[in-house]
């Protein structure tokens, strides 16, 4: 798939409209639904269906949008490594999980500035499956994973501390007179969480009652969970130091459960001369903080 048509087949996904994508790239309506059919002849799929209202994306058409992405995201990679200058910086790409020891990555890339001034970064976010497969097709360079890695396929760092599971409660909530969170506490409410750590931390620290609990509903950034919080329409299950809203407060849970943290990359990886210096330097702020 070549990525002029990568790149014109995201447009027409996004604005949902041949018109309006034929605008946008400057080429004529004819020919942009000229290459929409080639694409469906190459993959033998229908890619759009027509609606009252515009276009719409088939099963066959999202699948080929996420991989579309992900080819024109690794072209745009290699360019930029290409383009780069090891006097000045050049780009690293990350996949985060959300933790407050992302800290130490950013104060990597600090310290990197001082020396390379023209150092950018691009940040990912999703769950293990997403960045993990996007680190295996190249375009990513570090990720960080709450669970731990396949030891025999990746390169690893475990950060120096833990990140410690909690309930978000509204301040004026009954809950928030207790110290901590039992169990029993959690029986009848409505809760909310990553779908991993439903899936593994808070499935194992129930002790397998966890159909006793009601997943609410699930959240991959824990700052819009906070929000339906907020609203009084159930507690966030998440990690401490994440979540600082006024009204809101964080109590942990009882017994304690922490999950590891770690920074992941491929196996003999052909790293730029930048990401090979971020390396370095994570290494030295780990090591002082062990």
């Amino acid at each position: 798939m070549e990525i002029r048509l990568a790149k014109n087949f995201l447009t027409v996904a996004r604005e949902k409209n041949l018109t309006r994508a034929a605008e946008i790239l400057h080429i004529s309506q004819p020919s942009l639904s000229k290459q929409i059919k080639e694409l469906e002849e190459i993959f033998g799929k229908k890619l759009f269906i027509r609606q009252s209202s515009g276009i719409k994306l088939t099963d066959a058409g999202i699948l080929l949008k996420n991989r579309a992405e992900d080819l024109v995201n690794l072209s745009e990679k290699i360019d930029a490594e290409f383009k780069s200058s090891e006097i000045s910086g050049g780009e690293i790409f990350f996949g985060l999980a959300e933790s407050y020891q992302i800290k130490f990555l950013a104060r990597a890339i600090k310290n990197l500035q001082k020396n390379y001034p023209d150092l950018k970064f691009n940040i990912t976010s999703g769950d293990t499956e997403q960045i993990i497969d996007k680190l295996d097709s190249g375009i990513l360079d570090f990720v960080v994973l709450a669970e731990n890695p396949d030891f025999h396929k990746y390169n690893f760092l475990q950060f120096p501390a833990t990140d410690e599971w909690g309930l978000i409660i509204p301040a004026d909530d009954e809950l928030s007179e207790k110290n901590f969170i039992k169990f029993e506490d959690l029986i009848g409410k409505n809760l909310f969480c990553s779908e991993q750590g439903w899936r593994k931390e808070i499935s194992e620290w129930s002790g397998g009652r966890i159909d006793k609990l009601n997943l609410a509903g699930s959240f991959r950034l824990s700052y819009n969970g906070a929000i339906f919080v907020m609203e009084k329409l159930g507690y966030l299950l998440t990690f401490d130091k994440l979540i600082n809203f006024e009204n809101l407060i964080f109590r942990p849970l009882y017994p304690k459960c922490e999950t590891k943290l770690y920074l992941v990359w491929k196996k003999f990886p052909k790293f730029s001369f930048v990401a090979e210096k971020f390396l370095e330097e994570v290494k030295i702020l780990f090591k002082a903080c062990w």
